[in-house]
């Protein structure tokens, strides 16, 4: 497996609040979240990506109101004509 380092100063820690490996999980969700917006992991993907569990990223992107069914405008189209 391939690893990822992103360095980040400690005022990043202090702005956040947040204890070190909290910032950290925060960072790989956020990550998670836009890559799976963008259509590059898919639900599954995306919540392994960041280390939960696939129906606790869902909850997480209620939370944030990001739509859980990520279809694009062509996929929509076909939804709605296939009756």
């Amino acid at each position: 497996m391939r690893n990822l380092s992103i360095p980040y100063t400690a005022d990043l820690l202090v702005t956040s609040g947040k204890a070190p490996q909290e910032l950290e999980d925060e960072l790989r969700f956020l990550l998670a979240t836009k890559l799976f917006e963008m259509h590059r992991l898919s639900l599954g993907k995306a919540a392994e990506f960041c280390g939960m569990a696939k129906l606790n990223f869902m909850f997480e992107l209620g939370r944030f109101k990001i739509p859980v069914l990520n279809l694009s405008d062509d996929q929509i189209s076909d939804e709605l004509l296939d009756d």
